[in-house]
């Protein structure tokens, strides 16, 4: 009986990331019915990754701007200015892609470190430097391209956004896409185990075993079943592998580096991470010169994607992404929040955007749903923080 209790204790508290859980099946199941079966279909699946993954790339870093407290509303923008650069690099200056690639990367570094300075060392909010750089680097990416568009690409740079890793069988399901998949599900639990047993090691371990099991299972079975779907059809997509180094390598960052210790440090309580010794304007700068190379790569990945450098590229990306972050658990005053959760939400609207669109639903309805369901998810968030602080009363 008191397992039980402590169990349905622990759930309680969890209840902001098992409600995010659910909804994603929910959803799922809903279009998948409503759908006749389309959007479990291989090829959509794949088709689902590959046209959401620049706003899983972008989530990645706006999440870790959030949780520090910031917004940045100039990722579109600087999507376009760095992809009307990757175009002009390519086509016009004749730069191999691999080198325009990480030139790409640099200017992005750049303009993040150009907005980080005004805000981390001039003390400007974030609102309004993002803002402004949203206007400017929109007007940027219009004066590279002279107002027109940029096309074609080369094979190898339209392959970041669209290509698929080499396929090793013409029948049946792609090897490599399964060994990928079983790999990736054999580290998700090895580093299950293991940071639990550093939990519990520290007696920070509160999670029920139970339910640390069963969701475990159930993030091993999720990912064989779409490596499933994928091997099925084309392959692992290229992006795919870069979406999955950038989450394992933040969620380290977030969870067990210094850096990511100290995001949280500050958007917890600035001051108090500041008198703690944390270096609140280092770290500030930083993480706007992380979320400038972040937004270049999505850049990359959507030029390429496209084959197309265009003026108006990005539009709308920030609320995207924005949203993603907030739909997947982050606390709008900042300090909590997670890569992962930020990925969930990202697919939340990423196969809300494919579902409605399978349904011939109007951009406009798609609109007011998606911002209906980004006020119920910081609704939640809100009433739980309220039932929280009652409790403890």
């Amino acid at each position: 009986m008191n397992a039980l209790k402590s169990a349905a204790g622990y759930l309680t508290g969890q209840l902001r990331q098992i409600g995010l859980f659910i909804a994603l099946i929910v959803i799922v199941i809903f279009f998948q019915v409503t759908t006749n079966g389309i959007t479990l279909a291989p090829i959509n699946v794949s088709n689902l990754i590959v046209q959401n993954s620049y706003i899983l790339i972008l989530a990645i870093g706006m999440v870790m701007v959030i949780i520090a407290g910031h917004i940045d509303l100039s990722v579109g923008s600087v999507v376009a200015f760095t992809g009307a650069m990757a175009g002009v690099m390519i086509t016009q200056w004749h730069i191999p892609w691999p080198i325009a690639v990480v030139l790409c990367l640099v200017v992005g570094a750049l303009v993040g470190a150009w907005q980080g300075f005004w805000i981390a060392y001039f003390g400007i909010p974030a609102f309004i430097v993002t803002l402004a750089g949203m206007l400017a680097f929109r007007g940027a990416a219009q004066i590279v391209l002279q107002n027109q568009q940029i096309s074609p690409f080369p094979t190898g740079f339209r392959s970041l956004g669209s290509g698929f890793l080499p396929s090793f069988g013409t029948t049946g399901y792609e090897p490599l896409t399964m060994v990928l998949g079983f790999a990736a599900a054999a580290v998700m639990v090895v580093t299950a185990f293991r940071g639990r047993a550093t939990r519990r090691k520290y007696q920070l371990e509160s999670e029920p075993f139970v339910w640390f099991i069963v969701k475990t299972a159930f993030g091993v079975v999720l990912v064989i079943y779409v490596a499933l779907l994928l091997a099925s059809y084309n392959g692992t997509p290229i992006v795919l592998v870069v979406l999955g180094a950038l989450v394992v390598i933040y969620s380290v960052v977030m969870r067990s580096a210094v850096f990511g210790r100290h995001i949280y440090a500050i958007g917890g309580n600035a001051l108090a991470a500041q008198l703690s010794g944390v270096k609140t304007k280092r770290v500030t700068f930083l993480l706007f010169v992380n979320m400038g190379v972040i937004s270049a790569l999505a850049g990359v990945v959507f030029t390429g994607q496209l084959n197309l450098a265009a003026p108006g590229a990005g539009n709308g990306f920030e609320l995207d992404a924005i949203a993603a972050v907030f739909i997947g658990g982050a606390a709008v005053t900042g300090g909590i929040g997670t890569v992962p959760g930020a990925i969930v939400g990202g697919l939340i609207i990423g196969i809300l955007n494919n579902g409605m669109s399978i349904l011939g639903v109007g951009t406009e309805f798609q609109s007011l749903i998606k911002g209906l369901v980004l006020l119920a998810a910081v609704a939640f968030d809100v009433f739980n923080k309220r039932r929280a602080a009652a409790a403890r009363k």
